[in-house]
């Protein structure tokens, strides 16, 4: 992480805070938690603070293209304090960029893309949250570095910008490939910029303090596992596969059975060599992997259904010993198939 930032100069009518700034930039529909939650991390820090007799460290301020009232995607008004056209980056500060449904819109805003060009030099920190990393990214600042973003988002962020590492998984990403990347990160989907938070007070005051915050919002300090544990997984429609299509539609009603690459061919009239081209040109994976993408996904319905038990999805949808299924959750969730039947299962 990079050092504490030199004394800040003056900005627009934001005070010079006594330790640290964290500007929120909203923008019309964006996600009201993802600018709450992160900034209450900030405000808890600042509580806990008070309570052992010292100064607040953090000043948090809602910037918008005009100051007044912005209203978020869910009808939620918020006060914009001021307009972020009047404040000059400065060297003790951390901008956060929130995702939401307006970020469609916000990620083509030329004039807030230029702000964010001219503060990311400046700032200490400059980062996003869920699928803020979309503007970000259109401003050209996650170019040769890792990102992440909300789940439903990755693929889309991915296509997009080639020149970016993309992360399906992580919560949170913090590059530290060299000093100029090391202040700019990105957060998965939603509560995930909360979780970012936590890590950023735990940069800034210590893991004690990043403890204490946690107690307070309820909260583990790291959270197990990525956001891939969340989301469904993607196994591509067949309309996506032509060539593939009535193989595809079959692959889901055999998954006890035998679904290895010659299983497959023979199922195809196709020899297995042309069989894994097509798959890798139409799906871009193999065989062997298709089929393992869609037991991970049979499975883990079942353990959402609480019916069967971790031996029982595991036979019923072909990994035969239970070890086989821990360890394929644990590679597409990064979760074991219990923990993931405790957290996410009905009842």
């Amino acid at each position: 992480m990079s050092s504490r930032p030199a004394p800040s100069r003056r900005s627009g009518s934001l005070k010079a805070a006594l330790g640290h700034q964290v500007l929120c930039m909203g923008y019309a529909n964006a996600m009201s938690l993802d600018i709450t939650g992160p900034l209450q991390v900030f405000a808890t820090a600042n509580d806990v603070r008070a309570k052992q007799g010292l100064e607040p460290f953090y000043q948090v301020a809602l910037l918008a293209a005009q100051a007044g009232p912005l209203t978020t995607s869910c009808g939620l008004q918020m006060l914009a304090t001021q307009s972020w056209k009047g404040v000059v980056p400065q060297a003790n500060c951390t901008v956060l960029v929130p995702g939401g449904d307006g970020v469609d819109v916000a990620q083509h805003d030329e004039a807030l893309r230029l702000w964010l060009r001219k503060a990311e030099p400046v700032v200490q920190r400059l980062g996003s949250v869920c699928s803020g990393a979309l503007i970000l990214a259109n401003a050209g600042l996650l170019q040769g570095r890792s990102a992440t973003t909300h789940w439903c988002r990755v693929q889309e962020l991915s296509q997009a910008h080639p020149d970016i590492a993309v992360d399906h998984d992580r919560l949170h990403t913090y590059d530290t490939n060299d000093a100029q990347a090391r202040h700019v990160f990105t957060s998965a989907g939603v509560t995930a910029g909360i979780d970012l938070a936590l890590a950023l007070v735990e940069d800034d005051l210590g893991s004690a303090m990043a403890l204490a915050v946690a107690r307070q919002l309820v909260m583990f300090v790291r959270r197990p596992g990525g956001q891939a544990q969340f989301s469904p997984l993607l196994t591509p429609e067949p309309s996506h596969a032509p060539r593939l299509a009535q193989l595809l539609e079959w692959i889901p009603g055999q998954l006890g059975s035998d679904l290895s690459v010659e299983r497959l061919a023979d199922q195809s009239c196709l020899p297995p060599r042309t069989l894994a081209r097509v798959f890798q040109r139409e799906l871009g994976t193999t065989p062997a992997r298709y089929v393992e993408h869609v037991r991970v996904q049979a499975a883990a319905t079942l353990l959402g259904q609480r019916q069967a038990s971790v031996s029982t999805v595991a036979r019923l949808c072909g990994f035969g010993h239970p070890e086989n299924l821990r360890r394929s959750f644990h590679k597409h969730l990064s979760i074991s198939p219990q923990a993931f039947a405790e957290r996410f299962g009905a009842g």
